[in-house]
């Protein structure tokens, strides 16, 4: 078989494998009530479009995207925050797993300028001006993929909060304190949800 052919058949098969987990469980979300999304609103819930190269909203996340195979960020991209935006803040959250009574919370990246709505695919260094944050590993941890266990499929929520301050100190102390910062100060924000499982044995 020809290498491309031999490709394009294993990417079918690798879709095909994808596509066949079981769907996530039905609403409400396990987490959804501690979702930053849901702990942090927006002023008059003004909203933001963020999107992803990777996957179509609650589209399946590929594998390459996963701790399984690679943990390579996906890429993100939001529309512009209002006038006054002075920093973006994102964070990602399993609302289908809980940890301490919380979504698992996979990566964030603060103090992201407001000129900047968007990060590349593959990133490992965060853009100047702004750091990685917290996540279930401790501050400033880099782009955690999923590692979806085997069963349903869980939504991992990408979220983008444009905020008119700078969350930075609290973000090295904890997660609960960089979203204490967080409120009362999100101009607008959005989201993008894709769907881990775990690989076909």
């Amino acid at each position: 078989m020809r290498p491309l052919l031999r490709a394009a058949v294993m990417s079918t098969i690798a879709a095909t494998a994808l596509s066949a987990q079981a769907p996530p469980p039905k609403d409400p979300e396990a987490g959804l009530a501690q979702l930053a999304l849901t702990n942090a609103p927006a002023k008059g819930n003004a909203k933001l479009t963020v999107t992803t190269p990777a996957f179509k909203n609650m589209g399946d996340i590929p594998f390459e995207n996963t701790q399984y195979e690679g943990n390579k960020f996906p890429g993100l991209q939001w529309t512009a925050g209002p006038a006054g935006t002075k920093t973006y803040v994102v964070i990602m959250q399993d609302t289908d797993a809980l940890r301490n009574g919380a979504p698992i919370l996979h990566w964030t990246m603060i103090d992201i300028p407001p000129s900047t709505t968007k990060l590349p695919a593959g990133m490992t260094e965060a853009p100047a001006g702004s750091m990685f944050g917290p996540n279930m590993r401790g501050t400033m941890q880099p782009y955690m993929g999923p590692r979806t266990p085997a069963g349903p499929k869980h939504r991992y929520h990408i979220q983008v909060f444009a905020l008119d301050n700078s969350v930075s100190n609290e973000s090295m102390q904890s997660y609960d304190a960089m979203l204490g910062a967080m409120k009362g100060h999100v101009l607008s924000s959005g989201e993008v949800i894709g769907l881990g499982s775990a690989p076909s044995k």
